[in-house]
């Protein structure tokens, strides 16, 4: 059962981490690729950390594996933060988009 679960956490994990560098790639603007790189990347590198605690149950790996997914989530945030406000601040040209008339009514349902 351990090992089904631990074969989840990865596969999961490596698809969270395919998405984040898919998003990287594929999005228009910084600030939406940062949003995807950190909330992404932070989510599957965490499961993949998760399922080598698992998979090692030593304590030495598990308290190594939650430092690194605490460590993780401490910084992603900041970081993706300070990214965007550098790019805010260098004046980087944001994705511009054409809200058709009549078209705000269906964003706020």
């Amino acid at each position: 059962m351990i090992d089904w679960l631990m074969a989840a956490m990865v596969v999961l994990g490596g698809f969270f981490c395919f998405v984040a560098g898919l998003g990287i790639l594929r999005l228009p603007d910084v600030l939406i690729r940062m949003h995807a790189s950190t909330k992404a990347g932070t989510l599957g590198a965490g499961l993949i950390l998760g399922a080598g605690a698992v998979y090692f149950g030593d304590g030495a790996t598990i308290t190594r594996a939650l430092a690194a997914i605490l460590f993780l989530l401490l910084t992603a945030p900041v970081a993706a933060h300070m990214i965007g406000r550098a790019a805010f601040r260098d004046g980087v040209p944001l994705w511009k988009t054409k809200i058709e008339p009549g078209a705000e009514e269906n964003l706020r349902r």
